[in-house]
């Protein structure tokens, strides 16, 4: 069973840094794309940050040169390194990949406050 765990969400002040894990199981996780979305209330989910299996990464604009994602193939992890964070950037966090069917796996989320 596939299975995508998220930790590292908490409250930061304004300007502050975090850092996200999402540890894998159940997959062959070193071909997987890995993303990381969020869900603000009453909105959809928005893709934050992508990396495939060869590295290439994409980022959505309104994270661009703050927030870096990467991968460790040997723990089976991606991280999502989140500096100058704002308030705008209140979320919950959310572990993305497609299993070899192509069908969706979602992590359960982390949350990340930011107070200004």
């Amino acid at each position: 069973q596939v299975q995508l765990v998220e930790s590292g969400g908490g409250l930061v002040q304004a300007g502050g840094s975090l850092r996200l894990s999402c540890a894998a199981s159940g997959i062959s996780f070193s071909i997987r794309p890995m993303d990381w979305y969020r869900h603000f209330p009453g909105k959809q989910r928005e893709l934050v940050a992508a990396i495939t299996s060869g590295g290439s990464i994409n980022y959505a604009d309104s994270v661009k040169g703050r927030f870096t994602i990467s991968r460790d193939n040997a723990k089976k992890t991606v991280y999502l390194q989140m500096n100058s964070l704002k308030p705008d950037d209140t979320a919950v966090y959310y572990c993305h990949t497609r299993d070899l069917y192509g069908t969706d796996v979602w992590g359960k989320g982390t949350l990340v406050t930011v107070s200004s």
